[in-house]
């Protein structure tokens, strides 16, 4: 290893928590970016290259205060029937979003990036489904009650390793991507730059 100075920009904690369980030493440095202004200049763009975009950004952000160290950006979208959604900001919304999502598939697109200095050394996004099961009024009504506004800051609306996992009857994808970033392929990105051992 050589001893490069890792940084995640992000307090999530379950992206926290993944890279804590892999055993990969870093800092946390939240990033303050315009998730809405970056995603403004990418009109068209489809959700994986959004994700990237995002994750780059965020990286950048930390790392322009940071020089020489390696930083690591992530973000996480959903697409459902060809709709984007954001966080939801009040549980209102996070209601509305899941009686939308009722019965139908989930795309979750989650990426990350790897940046140094300005520049981009790797960045990837992998995708997840999860199919929603019918979910009742009832559901809905006592799931934000246990969970509202813990969800706030998720997009879906859920925690997988929470009770959110009760609003799945089926996911295609791993863990990792449905947890908010694509571990394995940043493990070996990490790997090839130094940061772990081979």
């Amino acid at each position: 290893m050589n001893g490069t100075r890792l940084i995640l920009a992000s307090k999530s904690a379950s992206r926290r928590a993944m890279l804590d369980a892999a055993g990969v030493a870093y800092e946390s440095i939240p990033a303050d970016i315009d998730e809405r202004a970056v995603e403004a200049g990418l009109a068209g763009a489809a959700p994986p290259e959004v994700a990237e975009a995002l994750a780059v950004a965020k990286a950048a952000a930390v790392g322009a205060l940071h020089p020489g160290a390696l930083v690591l950006g992530s973000d996480s979208l959903v697409v459902v029937d060809g709709r984007r959604f954001d966080k939801p900001r009040f549980v209102e919304e996070a209601s509305e979003h899941l009686r939308f999502f009722s019965g139908k598939v989930m795309e979750l697109h989650s990426a990350a990036a790897l940046v140094r200095d300005g520049g981009c050394e790797w960045s990837h996004a992998s995708i997840a489904l999860l199919h929603v099961r019918d979910l009742s009024e009832d559901f809905i009504a006592h799931y934000l009650s246990l969970e509202w506004p813990d969800i706030s800051h998720t997009v879906g609306a859920f925690r997988i390793e929470g009770p959110g996992v009760q609003l799945f009857d089926q996911i295609e994808g791993d863990q990792f991507t449905v947890l908010g970033m694509p571990l394995l392929p940043l493990l070996g990105a990490l790997r090839e730059e130094g940061v772990l051992l081979t």
